[in-house]
């Protein structure tokens, strides 16, 4: 039994046994107030059944139900939101209509309210914790609702012990406590109903989820990107333009951005990534060279000093612009093959051309993930490379 479940059950055994205390003491004060109070406790237990039973069930998946039952979770949220508001109603029109009645064995009614309020508040605040940590609404809707048993019965309390001084404060707490209910049952009703209307993801988990897919390299835009919750679970979608024309590196590229949000983002049950890649007119070529005067091809990568830029025409595999760029990595002591891949990836690189062999090293996992190609030549100049590629000046 996972442990959003037990603490479900756990809620169940919780408002039973306040219902027996309260009911008890009641009948052996002879407090309406408490009375009352006891039967609010037996309407938790009826709303932590149905969390209980929504957890349960929010987790099946059918052939009818392939996205899963997961707004049951909601639907149980929403009910117990109702049951709130009704407890609230009952206390406001027991504030109003109740008559004050002489109380009896009050010493013992005041330890058993004390007692009462020690219990609901513990387990209120453990199922709010548990509830955020996986991130459940009904059990956090269910915490709420039993610290309401809190708040009512420290307006009990108040009426027991002002009785002592002559003062019927009953009435005056009562009031308190309904605005009070009134709030928390309307904010788990209206968050509820959200999620059940497909209301949008909350704009902390969208932006974060924007900013995973655009660390992505090969991520050029995001024409749209949209999410919903469903119990506990969130879907999210995608729609991305990718700097890249091959389909196969595409869906590549789309499966990893969908593996990194999932891990990223807690209890995500889906992500669809729809990628536009792009048609390129032109490819970037990179080589490492030997100095920024010439064209001899360096041995080595990641200290040559300076890269030449060829850009090329796709369709006529004709070289349209060449520049240099200086290394700027090569005072570092470790790690500077990574570096210079990262350095050339920012410059739109599309393929590496290299007299060194690349394969297990840094920075051929680099240019791997962001699908930037990399080939080794033989040729000792950047003309005699392009020209093996069947790469000419215009």
């Amino acid at each position: 039994m996972e442990k959003g479940t037990k603490v479900a059950l756990l809620a169940i055994m919780v408002n039973l046994l306040l219902f027996v205390i309260k009911y008890f003491f009641s009948s052996l004060s002879g407090s309406i107030a408490l009375k009352a109070d006891a039967f609010h406790s037996l309407s938790d237990v009826v709303a932590s059944s149905t969390v209980f039973i929504g957890i349960i069930i929010a987790k099946r998946k059918t052939r009818a139900f392939p996205y899963g039952l997961y707004k049951v979770e909601n639907l149980a949220s929403v009910a117990v939101a109702l049951a709130i508001l009704f407890a609230g109603y009952e206390i406001a029109r027991e504030a109003i209509s109740g008559t004050t009645a002489e109380l009896q064995n009050v010493e013992a009614t005041i330890a058993c309210v004390l007692c009462a309020i020690g219990v609901a508040f513990v387990y209120a605040v453990y199922a709010a914790k548990v509830g955020r940590e996986i991130g459940s609404p009904s059990l956090v809707a269910d915490a709420k609702h039993i610290g309401v048993d809190v708040l009512a019965g420290g307006a009990v309390l108040a009426g027991l012990l002002g009785s002592f001084a002559g003062f019927d404060l009953d009435r005056i707490t009562a009031f308190i406590v309904v605005a009070i209910i009134a709030w928390s049952g309307g904010k788990i009703f209206i968050d509820g109903i959200r999620v059940l209307l497909d209301a949008s993801l909350d704009y902390q988990t969208l932006n974060q989820a924007e900013k995973l897919i655009m660390a992505e390299p090969r991520v050029t835009a995001i024409n749209h990107l949209t999410g919903r919750n469903s119990g506990r679970y969130k879907f999210i979608e995608a729609n991305i333009v990718l700097k890249e024309h091959e389909l196969e590196k595409a869906a590549f590229i789309a499966n990893r951005i969908t593996a990194n949000i999932s891990e990223k983002i807690k209890n995500v049950d889906r992500v669809l990534i729809y990628y536009e890649p792009i048609m390129k007119k032109t490819l970037v070529y990179a080589f490492p060279l030997m100095d920024d005067q010439g064209q001899m091809i360096s041995d080595h990568f990641g200290e040559a000093p300076c890269f030449a830029m060829v850009t090329i025409r796709i369709k006529d595999r004709k070289i349209i612009k060449q520049e240099i760029l200086t290394n700027p990595f090569t005072h570092v002591g470790h790690g500077k093959g990574i570096l210079v891949a990262e350095f050339l990836i920012r410059h739109s690189v599309d393929a590496v051309i290299t007299r060194e062999h690349f394969a297990g090293k840094g920075p051929f996992y680099v240019f791997s993930n962001a699908a930037v190609d990399t080939y080794k030549t033989k040729e000792d100049t950047v003309t005699q490379a392009l020209a093996q590629l069947g790469i000419h000046d215009e």
